[in-house]
């Protein structure tokens, strides 16, 4: 395989084209491929070449790497082995057969259709205006009457090597055709050069979106609606409340979709979502379900939709969300019943991925962040595909029976298989305060590592979106700001919290500061100062948060970042000292408290952090250097040599006590205090 290739450069320029397009495909979604011909290292002649992107790969940012590469004559050989509709999964393995070259994407179950069209160049695409004519009840008179004989009708089709045949012979017996559409899937486009394919796959899309435009135009002048008209009572709340009532639902919502396993949540109140949560015929079109593969394999067959007013009491909303769940359980419980064959996998979870709430907005799930926020945008797509086919005729997406078949199909089984274990803290949704410099910035960091979420709140905006740039994108962390003194910021806070992820399951409280005086010179100021970042801050954190827990009903972990100091009987630091102890009592009293929601609260007793600390940088150290009559620079190994173990303690230190007390192996331990001073003997516990 070689980038030099021009069939394969042409083909990854076009798909990046293509696929930065959301009017032209999802993301992972369709797959593209390109013919032509390359020197075979063995014989030294050439050799036909398909290069197709891969399983799993994603258009709008396809590389070489992505890409499978497979011999043509092989690939064309294998109508001739091929032992029928029934048993056509066992044809993805003799794709294997086909490669050429090492490295490369795993070919996925399109390849059957790239290989067999007779054209150099194939897209298969899932533009919303293409699956709106491929879900409507008469798909095919509407593409006749849209495009003529210039694309043809084939009708619905699991995805697979028949399909392959099948696009085929259309292709063969219209040479007219430049593309096809797929019922109840997409569509397909070829050419004999990249530019030609991408030129129809284009045209394609352009005429289908037209023609939904003009009849939605239509259907407006006459004061009509493809969803029906508004719901009294179903209009969106202005933005602020929006948001307000999108925070206080989030963690029960996430608590609901994470009743089988953990998930991470995304939360969107987009105007084609609330459009739809605010018409007539939303439990109608809800309750059929999306249609394309590409959608439900990440939505769900379909979504959860409460059936309340926007201002309904929030009480009531979580007590109906409740009643709702369990009835989608049991249904879902029902369509895997109904159609589960003897091999077929067992259920993977009964909750919903997609939850609608009208007034407010969307909730999706996934297994990260990105997974979530992939699936709510599939449902927006489906919602797109829903309005352009009630405008031109009637949604009618493939029957229960055929949407479980690939649900449950045994290739996307071996799919999930394949996928890497989770890190150690997947799916936990983190907020550590204090997050953008020294021993915050480490938690993060290794929070992230280990998979969680992580918000990094600060007081200094700016420096704690850079840290979460730096960390990842959004999908893995973002920085907000946070004064943990002010009660309105500290709800503020977890409010961007759980509509940044869709809930919380740990907390780390480190923010703080020190004023190294004598009693005599310690001022109130310096007192309350300190008791208000460090004591009230971490009060306020600990309790918001754990509104959100018990909230969720999946537990929970709060940290403490408090300080040998809180044992320890130092000179001139009375106020960070006494603000430590109340920290540490704190982990104590919440400890027990909050036990029985399942939330477990420990603390972390760290020696000086003088590396990377943003305290000990300004100016903590070298008043603490002054007390100990030691040069600034030779803080962090004073503080070494008075230690059993003689070595520095660094934020990576804390950082990984942290890890250890939140992840899978102390999940019994709550209440605890771990030093993390290579052993300061009168800082020891008793």
């Amino acid at each position: 395989m070689t980038s030099t290739n021009p069939a394969a450069a042409d083909l990854i320029a076009r798909s990046n084209r293509l696929g930065s397009d959301p009017r032209v495909t999802n993301y992972a979604g369709g797959n593209t491929s390109a013919k032509g011909s390359a020197t075979d290292p063995v014989t030294g002649e050439d050799v036909e070449l398909l290069w197709v992107k891969g399983s799993g790969g994603d258009l709008g940012t396809l590389q070489e790497k992505n890409l499978a590469v497979l011999r043509l004559d092989r690939l064309r050989a294998l109508p001739g082995v091929y032992p029928g509709l029934e048993r056509e999964d066992e044809m993805v393995a003799a794709f294997d057969y086909c490669l050429h070259g090492k490295g490369g994407a795993a070919p996925s179950i399109d390849t059957a259709m790239h290989a067999l069209v007779d054209a150099a160049h194939v897209d298969h695409l899932h533009p919303d205006s293409g699956i709106a004519i491929a879900t409507a009840a008469d798909g095919e008179r509407l593409t006749a009457e849209i495009f003529g004989d210039a694309v043809v009708w084939v009708p619905w089709r699991r995805p697979g090597f028949q399909l392959g045949l099948d696009i085929a012979a259309i292709k063969e017996a219209n040479p007219q055709a430049i593309g096809c559409i797929l019922g109840g899937h997409g569509i397909t486009a070829w050419g004999a050069t990249s530019a030609e394919a991408e030129e129809r796959s284009l045209e394609i899309i352009a005429r289908a979106e037209q023609f939904i435009a003009t009849a939605t135009a239509e259907l407006a002048a006459r004061g009509e609606h493809p969803f029906g008209a508004e719901r009294p009572g179903f209009a969106p709340l202005e933005p602020e409340a929006r948001r307000d009532r999108a925070a206080a639902l989030a963690p029960v919502i996430r608590g609901i979709a994470s009743a089988d396993r953990p998930q991470v949540g995304h939360f969107t109140d987009a105007d084609v979502v609330l459009d739809l949560l605010a018409r007539e015929r939303l439990a109608e079109l809800a309750a059929l379900g999306t249609s394309c593969p590409d959608h439900f394999l990440r939505t769900k067959v379909k979504p959860l939709v409460l059936d309340l007013p926007a201002d309904a009491p929030l009480e009531d909303a979580v007590a109906r969300l409740a009643e709702l769940h369990a009835a989608y359980r049991e249904d879902y419980a029902g369509y895997y019943d109904r159609n589960a064959e003897p091999d077929s996998p067992a259920m993977r979870g009964a909750d919903p991925a997609i939850v609608l709430v009208p007034g407010v907005g969307m909730f999706s799930f996934g297994k990260d962040k990105q997974t979530a926020r992939v699936a709510g945008e599939f449902y927006v797509n489906a919602i797109n595909v829903m309005r352009g086919a009630e405008a031109i005729s009637t949604y009618a997406p493939i029957d229960e029976r055929e949407k479980f078949r690939i649900e449950y199909w045994a290739l996307e089984e071996a799919k999930l298989q394949r996928m890497p274990a989770p890190k150690l803290l997947a799916t936990r949704i983190a907020l550590v305060t204090g997050a953008a410099s020294g021993i915050g910035r480490a938690i993060a960091e290794r929070l992230a590592a280990e998979g969680a979420c992580v918000v990094i709140a600060d007081l200094d905006l700016a420096k704690a979106r850079a840290a979460a740039a730096e960390i990842g994108g959004t999908d893995v962390a973002v920085g907000i700001a946070v004064d943990v003194t002010s009660e309105e910021a500290v709800v503020a806070a977890l409010r961007e919290t759980v509509l940044a992820f869709g809930g919380v399951d740990l907390v780390v409280n480190n923010a703080g500061l020190s004023i190294s005086k004598p009693l005599l010179e310690t001022s109130t100021r310096d007192w309350d100062l300190q008791h208000d970042v460090m004591a009230r801050g971490s009060f306020l954190v600990a309790r918001e948060a754990a509104r959100a827990m018990i909230a969720q009903g999946l537990g929970g972990d709060v940290v403490y970042i408090a300080s040998k100091n809180s044992l320890f009987a130092g000179p001139n630091n009375i106020a960070y000292s006494a603000t430590k102890a109340d920290q540490a009592h704190q982990v104590r009293l919440l400890a027990a408290e909050l036990g029985e929601h399942g939330i477990r609260v420990n603390g972390i007793n760290p020696d000086g952090v003088v590396r990377g600390s943003g305290i000990f940088a300004g100016g903590w150290g070298a008043k603490r250097a002054a007390v100990y009559g030691v040069s600034e620079d030779d803080l962090g190994a004073y503080y070494a040599q008075r230690t059993l173990l003689k070595k520095e303690v660094l934020p990576e230190h804390v950082a990984a006590a942290v890890v250890a007390l939140t992840g899978p192996d102390l999940v019994q331990t709550t209440g605890l205090h771990v030093p993390v001073d290579s052993g300061v003997a009168a800082a020891f516990l008793r």
